[in-house]
C-alpha cells in the first residue's frame, strides 16, 4: 500500500511533463514519467499506477494505441487513463465529439493541455476520490 497515489506522466513534451509533474507532486502525489507510448505501457506494468495522465500525439506509440495495449493486458487493463491532448477543436461540439470517442475508447477522462493546471490537478484528485476501491 501506498503513501501517496502514484500519477504516471507520459508525454513526449519534457517541458509540460516537468510542470504537470511539480504540479502533481506538490499537489500529494508520487510521479512516475514516460517520454511514449511504449515507455508509458512498460511503467504502467512495472508501477501499475493509481492513474496515468497521457499525451495523445507521441511517437513510438500514441496515447490511444498505449492505452488500448493497457486494456488488453489483464494485469492493467483497470488502471485509470485521463488523455491529455493539445489539439482541442474551437467549435465546442466536434470536441465534445473527441470526449465521447476516447471515453468510448477506455479513457476516463478527455482534457485539453490548455486548461489551468490547477483545474487538471483538482480534476484528478475528485476523479481519484470517486473511482477508489
Amino acid at each position: 500500500m501506498r503513501d501517496k497515489p502514484l500519477i504516471l506522466i507520459v508525454d513526449d513534451d519534457k517541458d509540460f511533463q516537468e510542470v504537470l509533474s511539480a504540479k502533481f507532486s506538490a499537489g500529494g502525489f508520487d510521479i512516475a514519467k514516460g517520454c511514449d507510448g511504449e515507455e508509458g505501457v512498460n511503467k504502467a506494468k512495472e508501477l501499475k499506477p493509481d492513474l496515468i495522465l497521457m499525451d495523445v500525439k507521441m511517437p513510438k506509440l500514441d496515447g490511444i494505441g498505449a492505452m488500448l495495449k493497457l486494456r488488453e493486458d489483464k494485469e492493467t487493463k483497470n488502471i485509470k487513463v485521463i488523455l491529455l491532448t493539445a489539439f482541442g477543436d474551437p467549435q465546442p461540439e466536434i470536441y465534445k465529439n473527441d470526449q465521447r470517442f476516447a471515453k468510448d475508447l477506455g479513457a476516463h477522462e478527455y482534457i485539453l493541455k490548455s486548461e489551468d493546471l490547477d483545474d487538471i490537478l483538482e480534476k484528478s484528485k475528485r476523479f481519484l476520490e470517486n473511482n477508489t476501491g
